[in-house]
C-alpha cells in the first residue's frame, strides 16, 4: 500500500436499482483535494448536502451502516467504502441523486472495478494510517460475538460466521464455508478474493423486510438467498463467500476512521456493523493523544513501587491527558494464595491500586519536577462489575480530569476483554519525596 494519499485521475460514474427504494440510482466518483477524505453529495436535494464519510455521521440499521447529518440520510454505504478502501484511495467527491448507491449485484466488484479503470493521482501528504499497538477487542456478549484487530507484519482478515448445522450441507451440492482467511495487502487481491462476495439474507427474513417497506430493488440477482438447507441461486462465488462478505462489510465500516489499516489482523467471529462501528470508535479513541510506550524499566524510573506491589507490566500509550497501561494477571501471584484458595479471585483493591497506578504513572509524568509521589487523597464513584481472574489482561485507561501543581484528579477504568470490570475517579495528593 502507497504511504502518500491519492485520488482519482477521472470522473466514472455507474446506475443501478437501490436495494431498498427500488429506484434507479446514479453514483459519479470525482478526484477531491488532499486531506478531505470521502464526502457524499446528495445530488438529488435543495443546495446539494455534503455527508462526509466518517464516524460522527454513522449508524447502523437494518442489517447495513449509513450516514446522517442535519436530517439528510445516505444508507447502505459498506460495500463502496469498502471497494475505496481496498484499493487504498484517500480522497473522493462521491455524488448520488438518491438516498443509496446503487446495490449492483450485491457485492463490491462493480465498484473496484470501476474504481481500478481510473489511475491514481498522488499528493505531498501521507496517508492517515493505523497499527493497533495493542489487541484491540470489541465484543457482544449477548450472542457470543467479538472483534479484534491485531498487530501484523501485513493486512489480513479472517472471519467467522456461524450457520446452523442444517445449512452446512447444501441440496444444490453447494458447500457453505463457516470461515475465510485472507489478505488484502494490495487493492488486486481485494479485487480479486474479497470484493466479489455477496450480501446475503435467509429467505424468512423477506417478509419481514418488506413489510418495513426495504428491499423493494431486491433479487436472487443482488443477494444470495438461503431457505432452509438450500441457496435458491444458482450457486456461489466462493464455497464461504457469505463469510468473505462479511469481512467485505467490516473492511468498509473500518475505514469510516478516515484511516487506513496498516499492519494489522482483523478477526471477526459473528460480528456485524453495530461492533463493527464500535471497533471505529475505539480507533480513534486510540488514536487521539497516542504518546509514548513504557516498559517496566521505564516504569521504575517513575513509579516509587516495587515487587510484590509493582502492578503495571506496560504503559501501551503516554499522552498529555491520557494513558494506557496493562496488568497480566497470572496464576502465580502471590495474592491468589490467600484470596481465594479454591476460587482465586484478584482483590477489588488491588485492582484499583492498579489503576491508581497507571495515573500515578501519568500524573508524575506530567509534575514539573520528578521528586514528587502521588498519595491518595479521595476515592470516588468506585464501582467493581466483574471478577479478576487468573489469565485475564487487565487494559487500564486513564483520563486527567484536573490537574495542578500539587493535586490531580482523574478518571480511570479497568476491563477484560473489552467488558468493563471496574472504574473509580481518583484525586492524588503529589507530595515531596523529602
Amino acid at each position: 500500500m502507497e504511504e502518500i494519499q491519492c485520488s482519482i485521475n477521472k470522473e466514472v460514474s455507474i446506475k443501478g436499482i437501490g436495494l431498498h427504494t427500488g429506484k434507479i440510482t446514479n453514483l459519479t466518483f470525482k478526484r477531491a483535494p488532499e486531506d478531505s477524505g470521502v464526502v457524499f453529495v446528495r445530488k438529488d436535494l435543495r443546495g446539494e448536502p455534503r455527508i462526509p464519510a466518517k464516524i460522527d455521521y454513522a449508524n447502523h440499521k437494518d442489517r447495513s451502516t449509513s450516514l446522517e447529518k442535519d436530517g439528510v440520510n445516505i444508507y447502505i454505504i459498506e460495500h463502496v467504502m469498502a471497494a475505496i478502501a481496498g484499493i487504498g484511495l484517500d480522497n473522493l467527491l462521491i455524488e448520488i441523486d438518491n438516498c443509496e448507491p446503487p446495490v449492483l449485484d450485491g457485492s463490491a466488484m462493480s465498484w473496484t472495478e470501476i474504481l481500478l479503470k481510473t489511475e491514481k493521482i498522488f499528493y505531498g501528504k501521507k496517508k492517515e494510517t493505523f497499527t493497533p499497538p495493542c489487541p484491540y477487542i470489541v465484543s457482544n456478549p449477548e450472542n457470543d460475538s467479538y472483534l479484534v484487530l491485531l498487530p501484523s507484519n501485513s493486512r489480513n482478515v479472517t472471519y467467522t460466521f456461524e450457520f446452523p448445522e442444517s445449512l452446512m450441507e447444501c441440496k444444490k451440492g453447494n458447500f457453505i464455508g463457516n470461515n475465510c482467511s485472507l489478505s488484502f495487502e494490495d487493492g488486486e487481491t481485494f479485487a480479486k478474493q474479497i470484493a466479489p462476495a455477496r450480501t446475503f439474507c435467509m429467505l424468512e427474513e423477506v417478509e419481514a423486510l418488506k413489510e418495513k417497506g426495504l428491499i423493494k430493488g431486491g433479487s436472487l440477482e443482488n443477494a444470495v438467498v438461503i431457505d432452509k438447507d438450500k441457496v435458491l441461486n444458482d450457486g456461489l462465488r466462493f464455497p464461504n463467500e457469505i463469510a468473505r462478505h462479511k469481512a467485505l462489510d467490516v473492511i468498509g465500516d473500518l475505514y469510516l476512521s478516515g484511516k487506513h489499516l496498516k499492519n494489522t489482523h482483523i478477526i471477526g467471529v459473528k460480528s456485524g456493523h453495530d461492533l463493527n462501528i464500535k471497533m471505529v470508535k475505539k480507533i480513534i479513541k486510540g488514536g487521539e493523544d497516542m504518546g509514548e510506550v513504557m516498559d517496566l524499566k521505564e516504569i521504575k524510573k517513575i513509579l516509587p513501587h516495587r515487587y510484590p506491589f509493582l502492578f503495571v507490566d506496560k504503559i501501551l500509550s503516554l499522552g498529555k491527558k491520557r494513558a494506557v497501561g496493562i496488568k497480566s494477571v497470572t496464576g502465580n501471584e502471590e495474592f491468589f494464595q490467600g484470596h481465594f484458595p479454591d476460587f482465586p479471585v484478584m482483590p477489588a483493591v488491588l485492582t484499583l491500586e492498579t489503576m491508581a497506578q497507571v495515573a500515578g504513572v501519568l500524573l508524575l509524568s506530567k509534575s514539573k519536577s520528578g521528586d514528587k509521589l502521588p498519595f491518595f487523597a479521595v476515592i470516588e464513584n468506585a464501582k467493581f462489575r466483574k471478577p479478576v481472574l487468573p489469565g485475564d489482561q487487565l487494559l487500564i485507561e486513564v483520563e486527567i480530569l484536573k490537574l495542578k501543581e500539587r493535586t490531580g484528579k482523574v478518571h480511570s477504568s479497568a476491563t477484560v476483554a473489552d467488558k468493563v470490570v471496574a472504574e473509580a475517579d481518583f484525586i492524588f495528593s503529589l507530595v515531596d519525596k523529602t
